[in-house]
């Protein structure tokens, strides 16, 4: 997992092709304008959603982890906190879906080893497989607007 702002993004073009591409798209859209939706970048290894939601408490939601993409969530406006648990040897509570690259993770299973990072406007956060992660979340909700690039491994 990685978290950064646009800023620095050029530290991490060296990681792969595809994320270089999909960094380059944030850093060179005005995703204020754009529709809810998805749009394709590079067919299916790479694509773009954008989302507008509130946030919601941690105790509400799964982790989830992916094993084809990473994920690149970068937030155009408002702010989130997102958990991140480190994949070891948790046992899924949703068995892994292939036709949508995502397995959940019980909240109250792993919680004493998640940590809870702050997802601000401009910064972006990079998971790979194996990243377990849960987004969207805060104590009070939150208007959020957030794109999630999703690049294929």
């Amino acid at each position: 997992m990685i978290v950064d702002t646009l800023a620095n993004r050029h530290l991490y073009t060296q990681l792969s092709p595809r994320l270089a591409t999909a960094l380059a798209h944030l850093a060179d859209t005005d995703f204020s304008q754009l529709e809810i939706g998805n749009y394709p970048l590079d067919g299916k290894d790479i694509f773009v959603i954008v989302n507008d939601y509130q946030t919601k408490p941690k105790e509400t939601q799964p982790f989830e982890a992916h094993e084809k993409y990473i994920d690149v969530q970068y937030v155009v406006s408002g702010e989130e906190e997102f958990g991140y648990l480190p994949l070891a040897d948790q046992t899924p509570s949703k068995a892994y879906f292939a036709d949508h690259d995502y397995a959940n993770y019980d909240y109250e299973s792993n919680k004493q080893d998640a940590a809870f990072i702050p997802l601000k406007a401009g910064m972006f956060a990079l998971f790979f497989p194996g990243d377990i992660h849960m987004p969207g979340t805060s104590a009070l909700p939150q208007q959020v607007r957030k794109v999630v690039i999703k690049v294929r491994v």
